[in-house]
């Protein structure tokens, strides 16, 4: 079976993928995660990406469709995390699977309501050294600006800044409602509400990968 996660930044996808990861034995691939892999590893797909990257451009959709295809596993359960993101990168994903004898299974797209992301992610802090995660309302550490673990400094990561979140969740709607669209066609489409618990949200996905799955 083979899952795409639609949703916003700070929707819960990754904490969701995690979760069928342990418990049901699907593979999570995150395109950001392989992308540092890549990197990493100085495969020659990570090479290029690199140059991408340091020029501070977008990858190209071909490599990472590239990247994908080299980690997508012949058997099990796979879950797509960050990809496709655009309708581009969702039609070459259907090219990929009809070569390869797959289809996708089923998109699950995480609903959250801005203000929620935004609040979520503006307050999240980061420690310097160890790379431990607090929130300065819903998990705040024992000392401001302290590391509870290794008394590290905590620090706002760019990107969890309020304007450039804000910035970051247009981007993520104007690119994804036409990827919406192309799935709603193909009739694979399952909204949730990601502002349920982390456990009833589970629940809901396992039924849904359960049913005609």
């Amino acid at each position: 079976m083979i899952l795409v996660f639609i949703g916003p930044p700070g929707a819960g996808k990754g904490t969701q993928a995690k979760l069928l990861s342990q418990r049901m034995g699907f593979l999570h691939l995150s395109t950001g995660d392989i992308l540092r892999e890549a990197v990493k590893k100085q495969t020659p797909l990570g090479i290029k990406a690199k140059e991408y990257m340091d020029r501070g451009e977008l990858v190209p959709d071909s490599l990472i469709i590239a990247l994908i295809e080299e980690n997508l596993p012949e058997e099990g359960g796979v879950i797509l995390d960050g990809f496709p993101r655009t309708l581009a990168q969702a039609e070459a994903l259907d090219n990929m699977l009809n070569a390869k004898g797959k289809e996708l299974s089923k998109v699950l797209v995480f609903e959250t309501p801005d203000e929620v992301l935004i609040d979520r992610l503006s307050g999240r802090r980061v420690c310097s050294n160890c790379g431990a995660v607090y929130h300065i309302k819903y998990n705040p550490p024992k000392k401001e600006g302290v590391c509870d673990l290794c008394g590290g400094n905590l620090v706002q990561r760019e990107d969890d800044k309020e304007s450039v979140v804000r910035n970051r969740l247009e981007v993520y709607r104007r690119q994804t409602q036409p990827l919406i669209d192309f799935y709603k066609k193909k009739s694979i489409i399952y909204k949730l509400d990601a502002m349920k618990g982390v456990e009833d949200l589970f629940s809901e996905i396992e039924g849904i990968i359960k049913d005609g799955g």
